[in-house]
């Protein structure tokens, strides 16, 4: 695969991720009735849901901002691989397997969004000269 498809899925990726957590942390900051008796239903109280969204919208945020906060962009990955197996695996124990479709989807598309920010952003991990011995 060339840099140029890279990149080309790799934003795809972004744009998609961001559209769907950024409408995701948009509609927790706004007490959207759907989203809100869905997640408490799931058994997470109110102040979390006003953090998950903030996060959300933090995660877009940096994730929008190319080629700059690299280490940050891990985290907010990370944080988004979190969100959607506690999504998972919470929508799987209250409301059945039919419900987990969209953290099945979600998981697919961040995850070659993810092997994509890998392809162009590289990291070696040299130990420090001094630390040695």
């Amino acid at each position: 695969m060339n840099a140029k498809t890279t990149k080309i899925i790799y934003w795809t990726g972004i744009i998609l991720t961001s559209l769907w957590f950024g409408a995701s942390g948009f509609f927790e900051l706004t007490t959207n009735k759907l989203v809100w008796e869905i997640t408490q239903l799931l058994g997470y109280p109110a102040h979390f849901i006003y953090i998950l969204g903030v996060m959300k919208i933090s995660g877009v945020i940096t994730l929008l901002i190319p080629n700059r906060l690299l280490r940050l962009k891990e985290w907010v990955f990370a944080g988004i691989f979190f969100d959607i197996i506690f999504a998972f695996f919470s929508k799987l124990a209250v409301l059945g397997f039919g419900a987990t479709t969209d953290a099945i989807i979600a998981f697919v598309m961040v995850s070659v969004t993810y092997a994509m920010f890998r392809r162009l952003y590289s990291v070696t991990y040299i130990l420090n000269p001094k630390d040695e011995k």
